[in-house]
């Protein structure tokens, strides 16, 4: 286990190394990988822990009853997932969890983090806090998305999703997570009409893009 990289994530912010080790000890975990493809959770499912990704990525995608499938997140080393269904015992996941490529997972049981042992370890009262600060950014994760997508155009949300993603990174050279068909299924469109709708914007001079590359004219853009 690399417990300096566990160090520097947000789930183990502010818990030294030899903390983590001691917290691994008391609250058990699973360590597994996974091949690109292969389920880390399955919509339908009940689970009682939690996923770190350790290696990797994943994303998160919901798929309706027609097979519309919407994706909601792509995560990687460092970040988690399912921690919303893991403490909300008993409610089925309405999401999958796919490995994008060989990864590495490490799983926590929900109940015991959130049960402090009667050693009262120290490290407990630190990763509550640090739950509570990944569920406020999920949180505000989830309402962008829902921004992205409130207009009816495919160039007002890639507009509103671009924007963002320019602020994010400070710059209006970046690179998005996801690709062409992630991309679209992020933005609740038809994967050729966002294509379409790229070339467009890339003829009238608003932007440049190869693969997930994009380089934003901040000063066309501002025309619209």
């Amino acid at each position: 286990m690399n417990f300096l990289l566990l160090a520097n994530t947000g789930l183990f912010s502010g818990i030294e190394s030899d903390e983590i080790k001691k917290a691994l000890e008391c609250l058990g975990f699973e360590q597994r990988r996974f091949a690109k493809g292969e389920k880390v959770f399955r919509a339908g499912k009940i689970v009682q822990s939690f996923a770190l990704v350790l290696s990797g990525s994943v994303i998160i995608e919901n798929t309706d009853f027609w097979g519309n499938t919407s994706v909601l997140d792509k995560i990687g080393a460092g970040h988690t997932c399912a921690e919303t269904y893991a403490f909300a015992e008993g409610e089925a996941l309405m999401v999958d969890v796919t490995a994008t490529e060989q990864s590495e997972v490490l799983f926590l049981n929900a109940k015991r983090v959130m049960t402090v042992c009667s050693r009262a370890c120290s490290y407990h009262n630190k990763l509550i806090r640090n739950l509570l600060f990944i569920f406020a950014q999920k949180n505000l994760h989830l309402s962008r998305r829902i921004f992205h997508t409130s207009s009816k155009s495919i160039r007002g949300r890639l507009m509103s999703y671009l924007s963002h993603r320019a602020a994010q990174c400070g710059s209006g050279t970046f690179c998005v997570p996801f690709n062409r068909q992630e991309l679209a299924d992020y933005l609740s469109v038809d994967r050729s009409a966002l294509s379409n709708e790229l070339s467009k914007m890339q003829k009238e001079g608003l932007l440049t893009t190869e693969k997930n590359r994009f380089c934003l004219n901040a000063e066309k853009m501002r025309d619209f």
